[in-house]
């Protein structure tokens, strides 16, 4: 039997298990403010998410690449697969797939206001769309990052020969 103190411990991913991993809906904010500020704003949110995108495949792949390698697959062959799988997962789930859905729900929320609302005050309509874009995000997170597991799960990753299905965490 082991003790408490022999149990190994579970490595924390700073881009994934810490608030670093806000960085990655930047671009979620940046749609929910679209019709409060200049497009080049929410144009540089997106630049910070794939900015901690970037981070986050440079660092899963550095930790594959200090790692030996297992089996039949290279080092590179692992660091490739690695840097794969986690560039798509983050892309598709940080910012690619939560910026449509906040873009969609922004403007869907902005047309119900124009077209149904017209008597409401002009602070309420313009503020709108931003307040239910923001109050949405946190509820979109984990539906979107299982999404894109299972979609991988089920096409790229099994092409990944040299990848366990648990190295991309959401």
């Amino acid at each position: 039997m082991t003790g408490s103190g022999d149990k190994e411990k579970k490595e924390v991913d700073i881009f994934r298990d810490t608030p670093v991993r806000l960085l990655g809906y930047t671009n979620e904010v940046g749609e929910s403010f679209r019709s409060q500020m200049h497009v080049k704003w929410v144009w540089a949110s997106y630049v910070v998410a794939s900015a901690y995108v970037v981070a986050d495949t440079i660092d899963k792949s550095w930790k594959a690449y200090a790692k030996p390698a297992k089996g039949s697959a290279t080092r590179g062959t692992t660091v490739t697969h690695t840097a794969i799988d986690t560039l798509l997962w983050q892309g598709l789930a940080s910012v690619i797939v939560p910026g449509f859905t906040i873009n969609r729900l922004c403007a869907l929320t902005q047309f119900v206001m124009k077209t149904g609302f017209k008597s409401a005050p002009p602070g309420v309509m313009r503020w709108a769309p931003t307040v239910i874009g923001l109050g949405a995000i946190p509820f979109i997170v984990k539906p979107i990052d299982h999404s894109v597991d299972w979609v991988l799960d089920r096409t790229v990753r099994p092409k990944l020969s040299g990848i366990r299905n648990d190295s991309v965490k959401s």
